[in-house]
C-alpha cells in the first residue's frame, strides 16, 4: 500500500487500516437475499486502491468490498 493513499469516510474523517467503521446506510448484497443494514459494526478494514475502497469481513456476510461514502469511523 502506498503512502499517498487517502480514503475518506462520508463526514470526511481519514480512514487508515484496521479502523472500526459503522455502515450508514442499507447496503444491498449481490447475490443474496438480504442487505447490510445501516449500523452494522465492521472492525478492522483494510484499504485498497480500487472503486471500492475498504476490505473488510462482515459477519453473516463473509469478506466485501466497501466504498467509503457508506460508512462513518466508530
Amino acid at each position: 500500500m502506498s503512502d499517498n493513499l487517502v480514503v475518506k469516510d462520508a463526514n470526511g474523517t481519514i480512514l487508515n487500516n484496521g479502523d472500526t467503521v459503522i455502515i450508514i446506510k442499507d447496503l444491498p448484497v449481490k447475490g443474496s437475499s438480504k442487505a447490510v443494514k445501516a449500523g452494522t459494526k465492521v472492525k478492522n478494514i483494510r484499504l485498497t486502491n480500487s472503486d471500492h475502497n475498504i476490505d473488510c469481513k462482515i459477519d453473516g456476510f463473509g469478506s466485501m468490498a466497501l466504498k467509503s461514502e457508506f460508512v462513518k469511523k466508530a
